[in-house]
């Protein structure tokens, strides 16, 4: 059974087969360090780490590059207003940046290359455009020929003169023509530079990805990625300098994410829904953050509300709640009973998962396999005999899939039934007592634990939710 993935470039699922067998080659274009990344910024790490996680899970090995823009226009801006350098920005937001997605769940990649730490294969790239006439000097500044590039959007599927005549473009004298993009730009007064053929100056945004994806994984690679907003123009213009160049496909498969809206609306700044994932992370669980995000497909928009998190949370609890369940049930040495049956389930799941996850990483349908191998163990400890065999083999594989996914469903504490029985006694007291708040923050809490209480004529009883 061979994963399929939908090729933005193509716009139809194929079947992925790697350049190298066992082997992938995989870029997904990182933030620009200016600020904390805001919650839409958030959703690639967390879609592509997922990506990788699944390769690897599949026994591929991955060699998984994310870049950062370190120098840009929105950098030195806020280096200004901060009164500090552009380094001491960049460096800070970066490390703002794994902060918030290692909360998130998301691991570093193989490589974070820079765009400071790339200046001269920048460079080189651009003087050998130059020389197959692809690009022109210009008063210090270096211009791409986009007309001179044939295939110039097929990615975002519009032709150069629907560009020409949609365009609205800032008139540039300097240029030969106005779709033409810089690939290099000439020193500002008070602007970080480098010394180059042109004259001193910094690189321009797009040609920074076709230098590190060549530097990095070479001039053809697998998997190119990111979200929705950047097919055009930043990837039609990557793919047009780097086919350019080695005359080779940049990549053979490109994925796009889609767009996060904020209470059914689109998040921007003008209207005032901008969210930044530092702060939402301080209001809500990370975890419960990452496992909403994987409730959609990651090609599909999501919305993003508090609403729509509480649901995730209570999603997220079920499944936790039902591994804990077998914990307990396994700890109780249980005996032997009926395993064949059951076993047959557990490995069905597995195969269910992976035939959701091979159809383009569809997260949200093996989110639903992951609930009804929960609902079948929550099932299977209703009979009265159960076999340690089962049990563990329901815990192994409710981890396995979860960990593919980024998530731990093992709580970090269990409580014991003597505890569980002795919070009861007080919560009985505290209501004697007509001290209710004490009494609600007891069930509260157990209800943390994924202990959910019944109030009935012959007293409390309680079960593991």
């Amino acid at each position: 059974m061979a994963i399929k993935l939908y090729n933005s470039l193509t716009k139809k699922k194929e079947a992925f087969i790697p350049l190298e067998e066992g082997k992938v080659k995989m870029y997904v274009c990182g933030p620009t360090v200016y600020n904390y990344i805001h919650i839409g910024n958030a959703r690639p790490p967390i879609v592509y780490d997922v990506v990788r996680n699944y390769l690897k899970y599949r026994g591929y090995e991955v060699n998984f590059v994310s870049n950062f823009t370190d120098v840009d226009d929105k950098i030195i801006k806020a280096a200004n207003e901060l009164g500090e350098d552009v380094f001491e920005v960049a460096n800070k937001f970066i490390e703002a940046y794994h902060e918030d997605t290692c909360a998130l769940g998301v691991n570093k990649a193989d490589h974070h290359p820079r765009v400071t730490e790339t200046i001269p294969e920048i460079i080189e790239f651009i003087e050998k455009l130059i020389n197959k006439g692809y690009a022109y000097e210009a008063d210090g500044d270096v211009y791409y020929r986009t007309r001179k590039f044939k295939d110039y959007g097929k990615l975002s599927s519009q032709s150069i003169e629907d560009l020409r005549s949609g365009a609205r473009i800032k008139v540039d004298e300097r240029k030969e023509d106005p779709l033409d993009f810089a690939l290099w730009k000439d020193v500002k007064e008070g602007e970080i530079s480098w010394e180059s053929p042109w004259g001193h100056g910094r690189p321009g945004w797009h040609i920074e990805c076709s230098a590190m994806v060549k530097k990095y994984l070479g001039e053809t690679i697998d998997i190119h990625a990111g979200g929705q907003d950047l097919t055009f123009p930043h990837h039609e213009n990557e793919i047009a300098q780097s086919e350019a160049l080695t005359e080779k496909p940049m990549a053979n498969y490109w994925l796009h994410n889609g767009f996060i809206n904020i209470d059914n609306e689109k998040m921007s700044k003008s209207l005032g829904n901008f969210v930044l994932a530092h702060d939402m992370i301080q209001q809500h669980s990370p975890e419960v953050i990452r496992f909403f995000m994987l409730t959609a497909h990651y090609r599909s928009p999501i919305n993003f509300s508090d609403e729509l998190l509480e649901g995730a949370k209570r999603g997220l609890e079920r499944l936790k709640g039902a591994r804990q369940s077998l914990v307990h049930r396994l700890e109780k040495s249980a005996n032997y009973g009926e395993e064949a049956e059951w076993l047959e389930k557990i490995e069905g799941a597995k195969e269910a998962f992976i035939e959701e996850m091979d159809d383009d990483f569809n997260t949200a349908n093996g989110i639903s396999v992951m609930f009804e191998l929960a609902k079948e163990a929550n099932r299977y400890l209703r009979e009265e005999q159960t076999s340690e065999r089962v049990l563990q083999a329901f815990i192994e594989r409710l981890d396995e899939l979860a960990s593919v996914l980024g998530l731990q469903l093992a709580t970090e504490e269990e409580i014991l039934d003597e505890e569980i029985d002795e919070l009861i006694i007080q919560r009985n007291q505290a209501r004697v007592d007509k001290d209710f708040a004490r009494a609600d923050e007891i069930r509260d809490f157990l209800k943390e634990k994924g202990i959910l209480l019944e109030d009935t004529a012959q007293g409390v009883r309680w079960k593991r939710g």
